[in-house]
């Protein structure tokens, strides 16, 4: 359960958030977040929050954007408003740690969100084998769609497939969510 001041860590990806603001504190108006990133040359993957804003500042580094086709690179200082359903990605193409305070207007579930894919992010299992992975990917992205949609394929298409992929998800002993990484 997310409450200030908690860290999580993406061990696949080293980036870490600090919660400043969860959605109980501010009564799901907004999320806010510290998050480091650290340098890679390709961003994770694209998406869109379907139903939120997302406010970001630069706080130290340099961030790296894919906004509406068109790279920009964010440095210390400068900030950037994402409309909701606005497909983007986000990275560190620096070769230095990149800091940003960042705020998901309002919060609803996104702190869920991020505490299970930093959890599934350090289950062997899960990151290393691909019909895993697949099953997993299905259970949890189905769960969050509220929040967060992959933008490589239609929405309706993902929905789709993810429905038809639980029940063998379910079957194999996935879950979308698992407490137990989530303190």
């Amino acid at each position: 359960m997310a409450y200030r001041n908690k860290v999580i860590r993406n061990p696949k990806t080293g980036q870490v958030i600090t919660f400043l603001h969860t959605a109980k504190d501010t009564a799901g108006q907004f999320l806010g977040m510290i998050a480091t990133f650290q340098p890679q040359r390709q961003p994770e993957l694209r998406y869109s929050l379907p139903h939120q804003t997302l406010d970001l500042d630069v706080l130290s580094g340099e961030l790296t954007v894919l906004i509406n086709g068109q790279y920009r690179q964010l440095k210390a200082g400068e900030k950037l408003f994402i409309e909701a359903n606005r497909p983007h990605a986000l990275w560190n193409r620096s070769t230095q740690p990149t800091t940003i305070n960042c705020r998901v207007r309002p919060a609803l579930n996104t702190e869920h969100l991020l505490e299970t894919i930093a959890a599934l992010a350090g289950v062997e299992t899960i990151s290393r084998q691909p019909i895993p992975r697949i099953l997993q990917t299905a259970l949890t992205a189905n769960c969050f769609s509220n929040v967060f949609r992959l933008t490589r394929w239609p929405f309706v298409c993902q929905k789709f497939i993810f429905i038809l992929l639980s029940p063998v998800a379910y079957l194999a002993g996935f879950k979308p969510t698992y407490e137990k990484y989530i303190d």
